[in-house]
């Protein structure tokens, strides 16, 4: 993907996990990629892994929008005008619905849907005034088809889902295109939180592989080669997609 070479990329949630692998394999395409994320010391061991381009972090909270906007006019200052904003910073705690309160509602609604919200407001803008620019949204397959324990992080990913279809309509003429991106289940550090430790989450992780055709767990670098390909010249005529990338676990 030659033509990725100098572009810069935000990635929120860049540090560790899916957005730790979009990270480093936007940087060996050649982008410049700042990442945003709310653990600046982690997502600073990302960027000293980095090969290609060039990688700086930025702490901030996503549902803050002043600090969204200002975040986004220093990277641009420091890397260039933004061609991708990749949107993979999420968070969730399990539970069933009529256990949870607004409190913990409305955490699940701030980092999962309000700082998307706040992202596209802040980079979008410059992106429609250049006349070009590519957005991928880290959403889910629960979305998609459902989780239990999971209801208000399930309606933010389907929320997601909706803006970026909306999105995509409202930007196609300034040549900027959106796109989602859905994970199936993954080894990562919020997964592990997700499972806990014990026989009882062997017992949870086998019986989600015994669901998914391919009989793996997804991991991190599952995601970012289809987040690259969406960045580039070669999706130039793809928007307001919703794509699955689980393994077949929901063929939706």
């Amino acid at each position: 993907m030659a033509d990725l070479k100098g572009k810069m990329a935000i990635v929120t949630g860049g540090g560790q996990g899916i957005g730790r692998a979009i990270t480093l394999r936007l940087a060996a395409e050649g982008y410049n990629v700042a990442i945003f994320d709310l653990k600046p010391e982690q997502a600073e061991k990302t960027a000293a892994e980095a090969k290609g381009g060039k990688v700086k972090v930025y702490g901030l909270d996503i549902a803050d929008q002043a600090a969204v906007n200002d975040a986004v006019k220093q990277a641009e200052a420091d890397l260039g005008p933004t061609w991708l904003l990749v949107n993979n910073a999420g968070w969730d705690k399990p539970a069933p619905f009529l256990s949870t309160d607004a409190d913990l509602w409305n955490r699940i609604i701030a980092i999962n849907l309000s700082g998307p919200l706040n992202m596209h407001k802040a980079v979008c803008t410059g992106m429609a005034e250049r006349g070009g620019g590519r957005v991928v949204n880290v959403a889910s397959d629960a979305a998609r088809v459902g989780t239990s324990n999971e209801a208000v992080y399930s309606a933010c990913k389907g929320g997601i889902i909706a803006f970026t279809k909306s999105m995509a309509r409202e930007l196609a003429r300034s040549n900027v295109l959106l796109n989602a991106v859905c994970p199936g289940p993954t080894n990562t550090p919020m997964m592990q939180d997700v499972l806990g430790t014990g026989d009882q989450a062997v017992k949870w992780k086998d019986a989600m592989v015994r669901g998914i055709p391919l009989k793996r767990m997804g991991e991190p670098e599952d995601y970012a080669g289809i987040i690259a390909f969406l960045g580039s010249d070669d999706a130039s005529f793809i928007t307001g997609q919703t794509i699955s990338v689980s393994g077949g676990m929901n063929m939706v």
